[in-house]
């Protein structure tokens, strides 16, 4: 059965944007029939729970975690229910001290800043391998009456530095790797849900690796070049062909190359950019 469909066919009410039922057939699939234990922060009534107990099988334990005690009622349809709030760090430590390790942690709880911020810290450790963190309604992060967002607070401003965390594991950095350079291995953007893939074991920096170093020495890095290129076109104009040799040549690299007149163009064009994506 689709999960849209067992969405539907639930007993108690729930809601969900449409646009999540194909993120979460495709993220989900190949927990389907397994062994593994779901946590849902924010269940309501408690129809999402149905709706995972269905599409996920009889192997999967499924839990929920609710603000109001009136959840508990769930348990006798065979749901295991922590009462709790998300923004308490003692209460995940609790949590997990009882429960494990789990496999996936879907957050679809109060959506405010910090509450999905202190659910994240206080699960990243307690993640099984190949396990995933979602994040629904991320559109919050844009809503100001109700969110206070945009925010250099907001949580998509927090994901921005667990981008650079992950970075970390390329030796480039140099910096330390921590426990999101160590459990994260990438995090997927879709509209309104935010997916972190777990992978615990694959913890080392990057290598480098080169082919063919013999031929290392032939090879010309113009990655840097096109501005040095374009002004080395408009000085030969007036001062005729200009031989990599000489005097001026190097100065005109000097400038144009890595340089402080790159950066200034290159601010403004990305602002042109910026200012199309906020249209």
């Amino acid at each position: 059965m689709s999960l849209l469909k067992s969405f539907k066919n639930s007993p108690k009410w729930s809601i969900k944007w449409n646009n999540f039922f194909d993120i979460y057939e495709n993220i989900f699939q190949k927990f389907k029939g397994k062994k593994i234990t779901f946590v849902e922060v924010g269940v309501g009534d408690g129809g999402s729970l149905f709706m995972w107990k269905k599409f996920f099988g009889k192997k999967a334990k499924i839990i929920g975690i609710e603000l109001n005690p009136e959840a508990k009622k769930l348990k006798k349809f065979g749901f295991e229910i922590h009462i709790g709030d998300q923004t308490d760090k003692n209460f995940w430590k609790n949590f997990y001290k009882k429960v494990g390790k789990i496999d996936i942690l879907l957050d679809d709880g109060g959506h405010k800043n910090i509450q999905t911020i202190t659910t994240l810290m206080g699960s990243i450790n307690h993640i099984n391998n190949n396990g995933l963190i979602v994040v629904e309604d991320t559109q919050s992060n844009y809503i100001k009456k109700a969110f206070k967002n945009p925010s250099k607070y907001s949580f998509i401003n927090f994901c921005s530095h667990i981008i650079e965390n992950i970075h970390r594991k390329n030796p480039s950095l140099k910096k330390k790797i921590n426990d999101f350079s160590k459990n994260i291995s990438s995090i997927q953007f879709f509209n309104s849900v935010i997916v972190f893939y777990i992978d615990t074991k694959n913890r080392n920096y990057s290598k480098l690796i080169e082919n063919n170093r013999r031929l290392r020495n032939f090879y010309i890095d113009f990655r840097h070049d096109a501005y040095f290129l374009r002004s080395l076109e408009v000085f030969s104009k007036f001062f005729g062909k200009i031989k990599s040799e000489s005097f001026l040549y190097k100065v005109i690299r000097k400038l144009f190359h890595r340089n402080i007149f790159f950066s200034i163009n290159e601010k403004l064009e990305i602002k042109k950019y910026i200012k199309i994506l906020k249209k």
